[in-house]
């Protein structure tokens, strides 16, 4: 059930095999976080109203675009000017780490509800229905902003050429301490070597690298 390098695009019995697997353990998985996800709705809620879930463009795989859905951690009416700032330093090759994370520090955006949520990555279980729709994959590159996908230097292509993934080689690499080219490489060396079985190592490896926390950007 190999993919092989170079053969990201997988049709017959083994894309059949990878879609299967996908669509089952996200349902498993809903089923098994729906409780806590109605505890996460509503906490917030409680914290200054506003939709619970927080709906973006992203760009997934061929470059097609779709809507990527999370839990609000966000206030509302806030700007991504110091993080698209964060990125650009990053894909110049600077040195973005403080405090031992790539990641944007002190964002006032976040609320506190918010925060756990990230730092826990529970602010992106709504993505298993991004899964189940089609979107993405369980095991993927992380799907990027539009903005960014523009940004990213031409020879990492290849990370568009395999679905997105609700988590992926980045997230149980380091994640936070990983500024952005350090991802796209990740990503290539992710597409490269793609196969069924360790894409089931990934989410092997998941569990303990969300224990260890380090949240998302």
């Amino acid at each position: 059930m190999a993919d092989g390098p170079g053969s990201p695009d997988l049709t017959g019995p083994a894309a059949l095999a990878r879609r299967t697997v996908d669509v089952v353990l996200a349902v498993l998985l809903i089923v098994i976080v729906l409780l806590p996800m109605l505890f996460i709705a509503c906490a917030i809620r409680l914290e200054g109203g506003g939709p619970v879930l927080f709906r973006q463009r992203r760009v997934g795989q061929h470059g097609r675009v779709f809507t990527l859905l999370k839990f609000r951690t966000m206030r509302l009416g806030g700007d991504d000017a110091a993080l698209r700032e964060l990125i650009a330093r990053e894909l110049r090759g600077e040195d973005t780490c403080e405090d031992g994370s790539s990641k944007l520090n002190r964002d006032p955006r976040v609320t506190r509800t918010g925060n756990l949520l990230r730092r826990t990555s529970f602010d992106e279980l709504p993505q298993l229905f991004n899964v189940v729709r089609g979107d993405m994959a369980l095991v993927g590159p992380r799907p990027c902003l539009e903005w960014e996908a523009e940004m990213f230097p031409p020879e990492f292509a290849s990370r568009f050429t395999v679905p997105p993934g609700l988590t992926g080689l980045w997230q149980v690499s380091g994640r936070s301490r990983l500024g952005t080219l350090d991802m796209l490489r990740l990503d290539a060396r992710y597409v490269r070597q793609r196969t069924f079985w360790s894409d089931m190592g990934i989410l092997l490896r998941t569990v303990p690298a969300l224990l260890r926390g380090g949240g998302a950007r």
